[in-house]
């Protein structure tokens, strides 16, 4: 059996840039979504689903999943906190057409393995590659948030982590605005990166969209700080994450640049050079590096058919 740390070696992020939540149990909503470009569907089972209707969300997730996949989509599965509802939304949702499992509510690094050994059990018995089934876990209690960097590496399941904001401000005690939610979601960032996955997530709020100007200036800001991706309650909203999230051309055309500049600096013996009248050393030329490597990342998901 293939170790945790052989299974974390292994482990390559996807590109998560939008993922646009979806009600498993509204069938319009579903028939759409496939057409709406996000790099992934969230079919939820939990807070956008009412108890009467949950049973029912829960056996539509695999016929759903097959259907909001057809344009490429990644599929993941919000499911439930309380254990008896969690456990009967996961066994519901490891399937072929599912390729991560939002996990609600994380209590610690041990609620994550054990979800981690019900889904090993689950892909073993249903002819899953062991590791097809990725995390998003969700920061929504002080508890958890003490043990953000624990919880982010308790599985290689694990490929991202937020702050569900409304949640971990009730939890917390204060009004879930952005100035109160700037210093968690900061430390959720840098969490993330010690651990290896994606931080999603805003600086702001992601339920306004009367102003779409608003919203970009929003989520371009949300990506200085160091977001990867981030939820979308609206189909008008992915457009702009995907936008905002991905390098944009001259970025991209600016790090070839750097590179190019890099590469023949180092063949006549130097480190550090000037270009466009500015210092560039290794942390500019890393960054360059990896904003090339995400654009080609980005372009190869697009060509996924």
């Amino acid at each position: 059996m293939t170790s945790m740390a052989e299974r974390a070696k292994q482990r390559e992020l996807p590109v998560w840039r939008s993922l646009l939540y979806v009600p498993a149990n509204v069938p319009r909503f579903i028939e759409k979504a496939h057409t709406r470009g996000a790099d992934a569907i969230m079919l939820d089972l939990e807070d956008s689903v009412p108890v009467s209707e949950k049973a029912a969300a829960r056996e539509a997730v695999a016929a759903a999943a097959a259907q909001v996949r057809r344009g490429g989509a990644d599929v993941l599965v919000r499911v439930n906190r309380p254990l008896g509802l969690c456990v009967r939304d996961v066994e519901a949702s490891v399937g072929a057409d599912v390729d991560g499992i939002a996990i609600t509510k994380a209590d610690g690094p041990s609620h994550v393995r054990l979800l981690d050994e019900l889904v090993t059990e689950l892909e073993a018995d249903r002819g899953l590659a062991m590791g097809h089934t990725r995390f998003l876990v969700m920061i929504e209690t002080p508890e958890a948030f003490e043990q953000m960097t624990d919880i982010a590496r308790a599985s290689p399941r694990v490929a991202a982590i937020n702050i569900g904001g409304e949640d971990f401000a009730l939890n917390g005690g204060f009004e879930p605005t952005d100035e109160a939610l700037l210093m968690p979601k900061q430390r959720m960032i840098l969490a993330a990166r010690a651990a290896g996955v994606m931080p999603l997530g805003y600086i702001g709020t992601v339920a306004d969209f009367s102003d779409w100007d608003r919203f970009r200036a929003m989520v371009r800001r949300s990506r200085q700080f160091g977001f990867d991706g981030a939820s979308c309650v609206h189909p008008g909203q992915v457009a702009i994450v995907n936008e905002e999230y991905g390098p944009r051309p001259d970025d991209v055309a600016h790090a070839v640049r750097v590179i190019e500049a890099a590469e023949q600096a180092q063949a006549e013996g130097r480190a550090s050079f000037q270009l466009d009248g500015r210092m560039i050393d290794i942390p500019v030329i890393e960054r360059a590096r990896r904003l090339i490597a995400r654009q080609r990342r980005i372009e190869a998901r697009g060509a996924r058919p």
